[in-house]
């Protein structure tokens, strides 16, 4: 004869059964909650009943579920899979390569290809032409059959007056990157960009040099060259270069730029926007640029109004030096050229590869037809 159960081993049957059914029923809300709602949550606190084995198998499922949330998120379409395009370097600018890897680590642009690899004419989206290095080339250009979609890109940094016009390649472009603001592909010189969390607090260099001017291409007619002989008579002028049997190299070129208290960024000739490096590489190395070349209103447009000097607010090249003698005596006054250095740094071009790069960043987002009629009149008149 079989002995009966004890009262007290029915009730830890019942514990364990009850117990099981909590965990079971907890199980089964995490696996079918996110289609079921017939089950709300509440902000009540429930009761902790659950075993240790219980509460890991609630763990693993809800690792499982997170997981395959994830691997849905990151084959999602549309998302960070931009179709390639292919750029082709036709003639690396004045003979100078870049890195053809830069548009996304640098620039943040994905889904390009740099290439100067000719071979995959018939594939490039774009050819990008440095119309210095054209040359005797565009015979052939002009006789030349591509892809029907392709785009074929005008580059140049040059001013008009030392730019080559193109006759009879009046329609043979489809876009344009330029200096110029009203060209498609716009590559300034120069930028100020905000302040990021890498960059240093701006200090100012030590300065032993009242005006500094660094130059190469000395040519009389130059409305520069017949200011500056004229601005000398009246101020020291610290110059620099080949014409002045004083060469500067590269690893000098900021030492000496940093150490003067204002920079003569006089461009060799004056066209609408030709606002280059001359005013940009001082104000990074924190140097006041003297400017001479489009009027005002234009360098407003890209720099602070209060961050530079233009030869046009003076009635004579006497007046100017006369000013930045007073400045010179003035500590305060000279500092508040650079109170935009509290949130904006100076950024110089990476000539050719930023062209590159934002040629592929515009093809991603224009698909159109375009022809640049007569690129010769937009650019020379």
């Amino acid at each position: 004869m079989m002995p009966s159960k004890t009262p007290s081993g029915h009730f830890r049957h019942l514990i364990i059964a009850g117990v099981l059914l909590i965990c079971f029923t907890a199980i089964f809300y995490i696996y079918y909650k996110p289609s079921i709602g017939w089950m709300s949550c509440t902000d009540e606190p429930q009761p902790d009943v659950c075993t240790e084995a219980c509460l890991k198998v609630i763990a693993n499922k809800t690792e499982n579920t997170q997981e395959n949330t994830q691997a849905v998120t990151t084959v999602e379409p549309g998302k960070d899979h931009l179709p390639e395009i292919v750029v082709l370097i036709w003639y690396w600018p004045f003979g100078e390569h870049f890195d053809l890897n830069s548009c996304d680590p640098i620039y943040g642009i994905k889904g390009c290809r740099l290439t100067d690899d000719r071979g995959q004419f018939d594939q490039a989206h774009a050819v990008m032409f440095h119309i210095r290095d054209i040359g005797g080339d565009l015979p052939s250009l002009l006789a030349m059959s591509r892809p029907p979609r392709q785009k074929w890109v005008w580059m140049n940094m040059e001013s008009p007056a030392h730019s080559p016009q193109l006759n009879g390649a009046e329609d043979l472009f489809n876009l344009t990157s330029n200096y110029r603001r009203d060209s498609d592909i716009w590559v300034p010189y120069g930028r100020l960009i905000e302040l990021s969390n890498e960059d240093e607090p701006f200090q100012m260099p030590q300065k032993d040099k009242l005006v500094c001017w660094i130059v190469s291409n000395w040519n009389n007619n130059h409305k520069r060259v017949g200011f500056f002989n004229e601005f000398s008579k009246y101020i020291k002028v610290e110059a620099y270069g080949r014409y002045f049997g004083r060469y500067v190299n590269h690893e000098d070129y900021a030492k000496v730029v940093s150490s003067c208290k204002f920079y003569l960024s006089f461009e060799n000739s004056i066209y609408r926007d030709y606002i280059t490096e001359k005013v940009f590489n001082p104000m990074r190395l924190g140097t006041v640029p003297v400017v001479l070349g489009p009027p005002r209103e234009n360098y407003e447009q890209l720099i602070p109004k209060d961050s530079f000097i233009h030869v046009d607010d003076f009635q004579s090249p006497q007046e100017l030096a006369e000013h930045l003698k007073t400045l010179d005596q003035n500590q305060e006054m000279y500092e508040r050229f650079f109170s935009w250095r509290k949130h904006y740094v100076s950024k110089g071009s990476v000539f050719g590869q930023e062209h590159a790069c934002y040629i592929c960043d515009h093809l991603q987002k224009h698909k159109s037809f375009s022809v640049v009629k007569n690129v010769n009149q937009w650019y020379f008149t």
